[in-house]
């Protein structure tokens, strides 16, 4: 029986072995399927728009087909202004929102935002820009960097809201009813002691969801329209980055698809390096402080 039992469990091992070779070698798969797409378009979109990127790429205004030079300025510093005005729109009511769904999670109007977070989230961005369009557009008579900021916004609010919720529920209940046993009141204590430990997190919500309506086109068509000079106002038509490499894509012109190629290849660095800051922050501080 001794004998026979070795054997049985001699063979377990050897299956739990091979069993685990396996997985292991899928996950690896896996892993480099998940990346191998990211580093191709990376690297081919540098190989393509490299050749393009000049000290005027980033102070001159686009120039007109046939002349050579010229540059998106005017995009980037467009695109900073709408990014901007939909952070200060989106992200205080994003941040409100989860403050409000983490710490009275067991009221109605809290299961009702949780549940108009999630379907905001799962809206495709046309849809976005098409309302902005309505509501600001058509009522101003005007397309606007100010139309842009909202559409942009709109987007942002379910990334903040989500992750702001998820973040203070991390922090220990411990922490509330030793502030709470101290008197101090609950508005204060989800401000002063809450929020600051559960910082890190939250911070990395608000750059993902900068990151992700940096790169919008769809509601900017409807909303900011774009520009092929300065923008004279915030209420104006304004240029955006993601709207003049659509432009640029689809033109017929080789010189601006190479251009467009450039563009993007500044877009996914700009995102790339929102990504890095969000590891940094996630890594010395949210690990910290919770």
């Amino acid at each position: 029986m001794e004998a026979a039992e070795l054997l049985g469990n001699s063979g377990n091992l050897k299956r739990r072995k091979v069993i685990n070779i396996i997985m292991l070698t899928l996950s690896v798969i896996s892993a480099l399927a998940a990346i191998i797409p990211l580093v191709y378009i990376f690297f081919y979109t540098a190989a393509a728009g490299i050749s393009s990127i000049n000290l005027d790429f980033f102070t001159e205004l686009p120039k007109p087909v046939g002349e050579p030079g010229g540059g998106i300025a005017n995009a980037i510093i467009g695109s900073i202004e709408i990014v901007g005005i939909g952070a200060a729109f989106g992200i205080p009511v994003g941040l409100l929102a989860g403050i409000y769904v983490a710490e009275y999670s067991k009221t109605m109007v809290a299961n009702l935002v949780k549940f108009v977070t999630d379907v905001l989230s799962g809206i495709p961005s046309i849809i976005v820009g098409i309302f902005a369009y309505g509501v600001i557009v058509l009522q101003s008579k005007n397309f606007s960097a100010f139309a842009g900021g909202f559409a942009l916004g709109i987007l942002m609010i379910p990334t903040v809201t989500r992750m702001t919720e998820e973040m203070l529920k991390l922090v220990p209940l411990s922490l509330r009813e030793a502030s709470l046993a101290l008197g101090i009141p609950r508005w204060k204590t989800t401000l002063r002691i809450v929020l600051r430990t559960a910082s890190g997190g939250i911070i990395t919500g608000i750059l993902l969801a900068i990151a992700r309506a940096a790169g919008e086109t769809a509601p900017l068509l409807f909303t900011s329209f774009g520009n092929s000079f300065w923008a004279e106002s915030l209420d104006s038509p304004t240029a955006s980055l993601p709207v003049q490499i659509f432009n640029y894509a689809i033109s017929p012109y080789e010189e601006w698809h190479n251009k467009a190629w450039a563009g993007a290849f500044v877009l996914i660095t700009l995102v790339f390096v929102i990504s890095l800051i969000v590891r940094i922050i996630t890594k010395n501080k949210f690990h910290q402080s919770v």
